[in-house]
């Protein structure tokens, strides 16, 4: 593991890091900062209980998080606490001991401070407090934690898939998690059982779509045509009571769409991006000299991305506007979302039920059914699971289809079968 002298300019150096990491300091022997690949950093020491030892296992405990604690006030909270384990304590299992969770929410809190919080990215932190916030809590928030039944649980997944399924399951998961994490702490009794591990899941349809070659076209021409001249509005039924102060003139019911919108739109099918990868890249990440974006994070950690010839030009073409590449309305912040567009854009090309992430699978399904092989794929996507590539095996069926037709085409043959190719 790598030491420094922990002060506030060698906390400022420390780069990126890909895993785990902490940093040792080399003067307070057990003091050190843990840095994650999101970036979220804790004070930590480590020590050996009791009469110390190579055969007494070695105990963490997170002291606080590096923007709560400046170096100096995280050095004299270690050093202190050093001391005391020199003395005979235990700090960790005091802590823990002082730190029981009594009813599932105490436990949800915990769990969220001392584990999601430093190690998940924001958007995911965001996620799991929507979960807790409007399933959990209000069902079971109040319950006593180490006597929550699997048949309460079951309950509560029940009621949720009766209007969304795959939110069940997520739910459900979360609340897995959340007891396997207050075993593992000891903010449970040892003899807690997990009551939400086990519980069968309700089944997910696969939600991937690929744009065939009519819709990528009407896709093209439905961007060209926001950009340009916008899109007209859908004629008023008379049934809204707004309806009066509709523009007049048809050149004035029209919506355009802004520059960086259309490229956002363009760089996410021409590159199979992550629409966050897209939304959230800087000016800085950008080598246009060889094609190259340089992520420094993305859901996967820190990524390169191969630019084509085509997104290359949508990215050369943008005037820039701030620090970020798809300017939204605050130039030092990313924009928000592509929602408003894409409806626009998808109610005029007439795709329906289309989403946007849709977009890097078909990005993916045109890579496989142009012959690339999967490895290529994955590598373009940013998987770092080949697995997560395999979904894409079925659509790679050109050569097999080939081999199909040839050996179909020489038994019609010699059966003197004849052949509509127009069928074939």
């Amino acid at each position: 593991m790598p030491q420094i002298k922990i002060s506030r300019r060698s906390i400022t150096a420390i780069q990126p890091v890909e895993k785990p990491t902490i940093f040792y300091d080399t003067e307070l022997t057990g003091f050190g900062l843990k840095v994650q690949p999101s970036g979220a950093s804790s004070w930590i020491i480590e020590y050996r209980p009791g009469a110390g030892g190579r055969s007494v296992t070695a105990r963490r405990l997170v002291l606080g998080r590096l923007n709560t604690l400046t170096p100096d006030e995280a050095r004299k909270l270690a050093a202190s606490l050093l001391a005391k384990v020199k003395l005979g304590s235990d700090p960790a299992a005091e802590r823990s001991q002082a730190r029981k969770a009594e009813n599932v929410g105490e436990l949800l809190d915990l769990f969220m401070d001392d584990h999601i919080r430093p190690k998940r990215k924001p958007r995911t932190v965001v996620l799991f407090e929507g979960y807790a916030r409007n399933h959990i809590r209000p069902a079971l928030g109040r319950q006593k934690a180490p006597t929550l039944t699997r048949g309460e649980v079951e309950r509560l997944h029940r009621s949720i898939g009766q209007t969304n399924s795959v939110t069940a399951n997520r739910v459900i998961a979360f609340l897995a998690a959340a007891y396997s994490y207050g075993q593992r702490a000891s903010l449970l009794p040892k003899e807690t059982a997990n009551p939400a591990a086990g519980i069968e899941k309700f089944r997910e349809e696969a939600r991937e779509r690929f744009l065939a070659e009519a819709e990528l076209a009407r896709l093209g021409e439905a961007i060209r045509e926001a950009e340009t001249i916008g899109i007209p509005w859908p004629e008023p039924d008379g049934s809204n009571p707004k309806s009066k102060h509709v523009p007049k003139l048809p050149e004035n019911r029209v919506t355009v769409i802004s520059p960086y919108a259309a490229a956002a739109l363009r760089l996410l099918i021409f590159t199979g991006a992550r629409l966050r990868e897209i939304l959230d890249l800087q000016w800085d990440h950008v080598d246009l000299e060889r094609g190259l974006l340089f992520l420094p994070d993305s859901k996967t950690g820190k990524k390169t991305i191969v630019l084509g010839g085509a997104a290359c030009s949508v990215v050369a073409n943008l005037p820039r506007s701030g620090k970020y590449v798809i300017a939204g309305n605050d130039p030092e912040k990313p924009r928000a979302d592509l929602q408003r567009p894409w409806a626009l854009i998808c109610r005029r090309a007439g795709l329906e039920g289309v989403r946007l992430h849709d977009l890097r699978h078909s990005f993916a399904s045109v890579g496989a059914g142009s012959g690339l092989g999967l490895p290529i794929i994955g590598k373009l996507l940013g998987h770092r699971n080949s697995k997560t590539t395999e979904r894409y095996a079925h659509l790679a069926a050109d050569p097999v289809r080939r081999a199909a037709d040839s050996v179909s085409a020489s038994i019609a043959k010699s059966m003197g079968e004849i052949i509509n190719e127009a069928a074939a």
